[in-house]
Order: structure tokens, then sequence, then C-alpha cells
């Protein structure tokens, strides 16, 4: 007789065993060590798939939630058994800019995780109550200190393994600026001084070469997907 299997859906069973897996191989040595293949597989689906397995109580009523497909949908959503409330997850929007003054880019160091010490242009997540364009300047503010005059959109990132869009305007340094809270320096680099191996995110780099490539012509929205994460990337 099958033993007996928890009341969640196979794809959620799946994905606990490959996290007990992931974090304890002693527990396999009986069987032999796991292969190159098996490694990639419990890694792979660990990484990809956590945006989608992070809900666990219902936000309405506090009881347990499961994956299941609603009525008149196409697919797994966290859903509620006891209130029936579906709770949708989608993309997080993250805006930023890349300021210029003088043929100098402005760029900060982050003071926080991830890719805390790496450089990045000022960007975050969107908020509640503003525009894309207000948020970009916002975030420069607080990362930066800094004013800017933003311009038009120029870079779309599709960060899909992580359930992000990130997008950039082109922006015009208007006011001093210094290290805001999240930062642990901010500095205006020369095109020929940006500091490319120490870039925190993929996203970033897409940005500033579409920025230079562009050499101040408006050559529309430039855009890129980035489906699943190499060992190599950053984001």
């Amino acid at each position: 007789m099958a033993a007996a299997v928890p009341e969640i859906c196979g794809f959620s069973c799946c994905l606990v065993l490959l996290r007990s897996l992931r974090g304890n191989w002693k527990i396999h040595s009986q069987y032999g060590t796991p292969g190159p293949f098996l490694r990639w597989v419990i890694n792979h689906a660990t990484r990809s798939w956590i945006t989608y397995t992070s809900m666990k109580y219902c936000s309405s009523c506090a009881t347990e939630v499961a994956r299941n497909i609603p009525k008149g949908d196409t697919r797994e959503r966290w859903v509620c058994g006891n209130c029936g409330v579906v709770h949708y997850q989608n993309p997080k929007i993250v805006v930023g800019c890349i300021p210029e003054r003088d043929g100098k880019i402005l760029l900060c160091k982050r003071a926080i995780e991830p890719r805390r010490g790496f450089w990045t242009a000022p960007a975050g997540f969107m908020e509640l109550g503003e525009s894309i364009a207000e948020g970009a300047a916002r975030e420069t503010l607080e990362e930066a200190c800094a004013k800017v005059e933003i311009g038009h959109l120029f870079a779309s990132v599709d960060v899909v393994y992580a359930g992000q869009l990130h997008l950039f305007f082109k922006a015009k340094l208007l006011s001093d600026f210094a290290a805001g809270d999240e930062s642990l320096d901010v500095k205006l680099f020369e095109v020929d001084d940006i500091p490319w191996n120490d870039l925190a995110f993929t996203s970033n780099r897409f940005a500033l070469e579409k920025y230079i490539g562009d050499a101040g012509r408006d050559n529309g929205v430039h855009m890129c997907a980035i489906k699943k994460k190499r060992e190599s990337d950053p984001i």
C-alpha cells in the first residue's frame, strides 16, 4: 500500500522534496552521491520557482492555502480552501534611470544585499500611487540624494525567473549627489571607467550598454528577456 501523501499539489510536493535534498545531501549517502544531473535538477528547481512557492497562509482568514486552478482560469494559483480567496502573484516592477551630466554617468555602490558592494544604476521597486517615471526619480533621490530630470524610457528587461520587470529611463542629473542609506558610495563615471566587472545586476549591464550605444539618440525601447539564471549571472 502506498504511503499517504499530504493534500497539496504534486508540484509543491516535488519542491519540498527537492529543497530537502538540496539542504541535506548526507541523507542519501546510503544510496550513493547524487550525480551532476540530479544536482542540476535540484538547484534549478529550487532557484527558478522560489517566486511562485512563497505563500503559506491566506491574508484574509489566516487559513493555509494550496495550489489549485481556480474555475475559469488556466494556471495554478494560491487558493484558500476556507474563504475561497484566490491570491494572484504577478511580476514586480523595478524602475530606475541612468543619470548623466557632462558625459559622465552616475552609479551607486550598494550598501545592502543582494550584491552589496557592487555598482548599480539607481533603481528599486515601484511603489503604489506613483508612475514609473516618478518611481525612477524617487529611487535616485533615495539612493544618491540626487534630483534628476527624467527623460524617455529606453530599456525594458524581463527577469522572468525572478518574477520581475526592470524599466530604465534616460535622465539628466540636476543636483549634487551623495550616498543615501542604501549606498556605500555614489560616483560619476566616464564611460571608459564604468566598472563593468563589478556591476550588481545583468539588467544594469544591458541598460548601460544600450544607453552608451544610443549615444544620445532616441532609438526606442530596447528589450531583453532573461528567462533562466546562469551560474555566472548576478541576477
